[in-house]
């Protein structure tokens, strides 16, 4: 699957988009001003998107990607 089918179907389950997916994390404190906080890990950001959204691990690694900056 292409990361950009991963982003696809993640907003087709939550509904809410890859921006307001860095919103919500920029809120909990693990990006600053659109960037991945310095020291944040991987494991975290999993355990929140499993936790509140019920995301699969493949979903929440997409979603980590995207917040380190891959954007295809």
């Amino acid at each position: 699957m292409s990361f950009q089918a991963y982003i696809d179907n993640i907003q087709a389950k939550t509904g809410k988009s890859l921006p307001e997916f860095k919103q919500l994390a920029e809120s909990k404190g693990f990006l600053v001003n659109g960037a991945l906080k310095e020291g944040v890990k991987a494991g975290e950001i999993v355990a929140w998107l499993k936790a509140d959204f019920e995301l699969g691990h493949g979903h929440c690694m997409a979603l980590f990607a995207a917040f380190k900056g891959k954007k295809e």
